[in-house]
């Protein structure tokens, strides 16, 4: 299996000086691995913001659960913490005190390489003419902290005034970073619930839990191979991921007893990585283009799969399309095969909504809070996990190519709103 060098790269070789009561082996099956464990996420419920005893338990919980994972051959890219929504522990946010606490906390994250979630700062329908700059100011003054806001929820419905919001701070935090890349760490989210793995949307209500979330467009493309319908392709789908799934999961539940840690659950969308493309485990299974008829069923038979495993699951469980992560699904919005409004449709059959959108740079706030409204009705009506995570490229006008320093994204066209 191709080793994702940056990606691993940028957690560091943790772990490996730790010395911990779980760190033997886990008896998982010595099978060859077509797939990776993106991220083991720890959750963590803090008092407050300079109470750091959690984070370093939970970093030597995720540290020892990455050697173990490490010493049966399974590759873990990332460790991460996420916490329960920032003012239960924060109130005073929009503070100079504040930020400094985040600051803190920044450090800790940077220092031992975990990427870190203050979970969603907004939660109700609101609108606050301070969030958008002290957002774009987080974002200046950390590294690796994440956070969200609530664009839709099932006790308000649709959130308007907050989606108003959203937009803004999108487009404040278009300018924070070089190729529009500060909104990298900030979503709209609607229905995402407590205990998903993926950044930038994770969050936690319990303290010292811990989910999963894998990398798996490979494993969907080789059980795809071969002349096979629907129904046969997503019958051997399944008996593959919960074959290559199950001994992960026994893993989570007996480090989660040896630590006294709560196992969630894994998250089963099967992100993308650059040798790892859902778009072309999508064509697989269609034989035909990304974005052509067929698509629609393909991810939606695909969804089905994820919806039903036999295993616990946790998060989205959906399919991801991240259009700047996925090289297959970047060429084909460069080819223009699929646009804005056909990543709305597919996510109304699969996974996490609008994910690295790249966006022309002049958008205006009324064109990003109609396509957050979007998403946000989407998930309302069928009360399912979306999230926009939107990319205005400064500069940068439909049509044209983009390309990135990060390693993470790929080039590809700027997509048009019309």
């Amino acid at each position: 299996m191709t080793t994702n060098i940056t990606r691993r790269a940028f957690t560091g070789l943790l772990g490996l000086g730790m010395t911990w009561p779980f760190a033997a082996r886990l008896g998982i099956a010595d099978t060859a691995k077509n797939f990776r464990i993106r991220t083991i996420t720890a959750g963590l419920h803090l008092q407050n913001a300079d109470h750091f005893e959690p984070l370093k338990q939970a970093l030597v919980f995720l540290q020892g659960a990455q050697k173990a994972f490490q010493t049966d051959g399974y590759e873990v890219q990332t460790l991460r913490m996420a916490t329960q929504p920032l003012l239960n522990y924060l109130p005073d946010w929009k503070s100079p005190a504040a930020l400094r606490s985040l600051q803190a906390i920044d450090r800790f994250a940077v220092d031992n390489g975990v990427m870190f979630s203050i979970g969603p700062v907004i939660t109700d329908d609101r609108y606050d003419a301070e969030f958008a700059p002290w957002a774009a100011e987080v974002v200046q003054q950390t590294n690796n902290i994440s956070f969200t806001m609530r664009a839709a929820s099932a006790e308000q419905g649709i959130h308007r005034q907050t989606i108003r919001m959203a937009a803004e701070t999108i487009q404040a935090l278009a300018t924070t970073k070089k190729g529009g890349e500060g909104n990298f760490r900030f979503a709209a989210t609607a229905f995402v619930p407590a205990g998903s793995p993926f950044f930038p949307a994770a969050y936690y209500q319990q303290s010292q839990s811990f989910s999963i979330g894998l990398e798996s467009p490979n494993l969907l493309s080789e059980a795809f191979e071969g002349p096979l319908n629907l129904e046969q392709a997503k019958r051997r789908l399944k008996a593959q991921m919960e074959a290559a799934f199950t001994p992960v999961a026994k893993s989570g539940q007996r480090l989660a007893h040896q630590a006294g840690w709560q196992y969630l659950g894994i998250d089963a969308s099967p992100a993308p990585g650059l040798d790892a493309s859902i778009g072309q485990a999508i064509e697989t299974l269609t034989h035909k283009a990304f974005g052509s008829a067929s698509t629609l069923a393909g991810c939606a038979a695909i969804t089905d799969v994820l919806k039903g495993l036999e295993l616990k699951t946790c998060g989205y469980s959906g399919l991801m399309l991240p259009v700047l992560e996925d090289p297959v699904l970047a060429q084909r919005a460069a080819e223009g095969r699929y646009g804005v409004a056909e990543l709305l449709l597919y996510s109304s059959v699969c996974g996490t909504g609008l994910d690295v959108v790249p966006l022309p740079g002049d958008t205006t706030t009324e064109a990003l809070a109609a396509v957050i409204g979007d998403m946000a009705a989407l998930a309302t009506k069928y009360r399912k996990a979306l999230s926009a995570r939107l990319f205005p490229m400064p500069g940068k006008r439909a049509g044209e190519m983009v390309s990135f320093d990060n390693p993470f994204l790929t080039e590809t066209m700027v997509m048009s709103l019309d």
